[in-house]
This record gives structure tokens, C-alpha cells and sequence, in this order.
């Protein structure tokens, strides 16, 4: 009977899930395709391709300045979190000291609170300690943030693994830890707002143009940005998932 009815609701499931996929990523269908629309935005289908919008943006130096400023504070903030995340998750699996609940919760925090918060918080104290607001105080609260995420993912990884193969296995859990880290710091948004001064990263400036309208332009470089980020979580997936196998075999054997 119970065959019957999962039967029964596998076609629906599956009718389910692809609604649930058109929702999410049609909007980005969309914007691919304007990206490559002669004409501009407006009107469906776009009828006239060319690649003439990617070839003003390659020439467009303010954006490129905004993503050598987005790599920089990203590389800077996976060093940072991937650093005092691998202490943090390493005094969360092998230290016993009071208040370790409390210290696993206070880690944790950024995951939960909204960036809004985290970002005016870090403001406030940039201005209590007198920083000035550049790309350094961004690097300093990216990196802040996303310490949460480093320390989940290495804690992960250290409560699977024996410690004569602590470093090998947990060389897959950095380098998850630190490709994440570096997609979420590349598309942030709230705490970069509070903490930019003079200079801009990537996700300000096209938030500050799409202010003036919308743009094939900005259609490509979010087409482009798009497809680094899928590409940097497929790998990120595939080191995950890797991870996962080499912990399964490794049981199997000792079994």
C-alpha cells in the first residue's frame, strides 16, 4: 500500500522540484540572456544578439578597480578567518575548558545574525577604536564574519578523522572552507557598506549603478560573476563530497 502511494507521489514531487528550480534560477536565464541583447532591457525575447556589452565591459576600468579590490579583501579574509577559525575549531574538538557551550554559540553568532547587524556593529567599533574606513577595515570584517563559517567547516571535519591523519584529511576541509569563505566574501554586501571609505568592491559598484538603471553591461559582468561563483561551489562540492568518500572507505576498512 505504501508502494502505491510513494508511487503516486513521485510525478508530483518531481513537478514540485521543477517548479522550485524554474522559480530560482529563470530570473538568471534572463539576465544571461540580456547580457547578450543588442537592444538593451526590454522586451521578450531578446531578438538581436552581439557581444558588444562584454566588450565595453573589459574596457570599463572603474569596475575591473572594483574587482581587484573585491580579490584582495577576499584573499585577505579567507587568511584571516581560515586562521582563526582552524584555532577556534581546534579549542572546540581537543580543549575542555568552562564555558566551551557558550564559546562554540558566541562563534557561531555571525552565521545567525543579519549582515545589517554585524556590518553596523563593525562600523561602530572601527569609529570607537578611530580606523579609517578602506578596503583594510573591510578585509578586518569579512574576515570577522566569516570565521563562522571556517570554524564549521573544520570542526566538521576534525570530529571524523583520527589524529595521525588530522593534518592530511583536514587539508580537503581548508581548502572547502577557504573556497567558500572567498565566494561569500566576493558577493557581501552589508557589512562592505558599512566599512567602505573611498574605494569600491565589486557588489557596491553595480549596486551603486543599477541606482542609474539597469544595463546589458551590468547583465554581463553579473553573468560572468554567475558563473565563477557555480564554479567555485562545484568544486567546493566535489572536495566535500570527496571528503565524505575517503571517510566512508577508510571505514569500510577498518571494518
Amino acid at each position: 500500500m505504501s508502494g502505491h502511494a510513494s508511487t503516486r507521489r513521485a510525478p508530483l514531487l518531481t513537478v514540485y522540484a521543477a517548479l522550485v528550480f524554474v522559480f530560482i534560477y529563470l530570473p538568471v536565464v534572463v539576465l544571461i540572456f540580456y547580457s547578450f541583447n543588442r537592444d538593451g532591457v526590454g522586451g521578450f525575447p531578446p531578438r538581436h544578439f552581439t557581444l558588444d556589452w562584454y566588450r565595453q565591459l573589459f574596457a570599463d576600468v572603474p569596475i575591473w578597480d572594483a574587482v581587484v579590490n573585491s580579490l584582495i579583501v577576499a584573499a585577505g579574509s579567507v587568511a584571516l578567518s581560515l586562521t582563526l577559525g582552524l584555532l577556534a575549531a581546534l579549542a572546540l574538538d581537543r580543549a575542555t575548558f568552562s564555558g566551551k557551550a557558550l564559546f562554540r554559540r558566541l562563534v557561531l553568532l555571525p552565521l545567525i545574525l543579519p549582515g545589517i547587524i554585524t556590518g553596523l556593529s563593525l562600523l561602530m567599533f572601527a569609529v570607537f577604536v578611530g580606523a579609517q574606513l578602506s578596503l583594510f577595515t573591510i578585509f578586518l570584517g569579512h574576515g570577522t564574519a566569516l570565521i563562522a563559517v571556517a570554524t564549521t567547516e573544520l570542526f566538521a571535519g576534525l570530529q571524523k578523522i583520527f589524529w595521525r591523519v588530522t593534518l592530511p584529511n583536514l587539508k580537503l576541509s581548508l581548502i572547502a572552507a577557504g573556497l567558500l569563505i572567498f565566494t561569500l566574501s566576493m558577493d557581501e554586501i552589508a557589512v562592505t557598506f558599512f566599512l567602505i571609505g573611498r574605494y569600491n568592491t565589486l557588489p557596491l559598484e553595480i549596486w551603486g549603478r543599477l541606482r542609474r538603471g539597469i544595463t546589458p553591461e551590468i547583465n554581463a559582468v553579473s553573468t560572468l560573476i554567475f558563473a565563477v561563483s557555480v564554479a567555485l561551489i562545484v568544486i567546493w562540492y566535489r572536495i566535500r563530497t570527496r571528503g565524505l568518500g575517503a571517510d566512508a572507505q577508510e571505514l569500510l576498512e577498518r571494518t
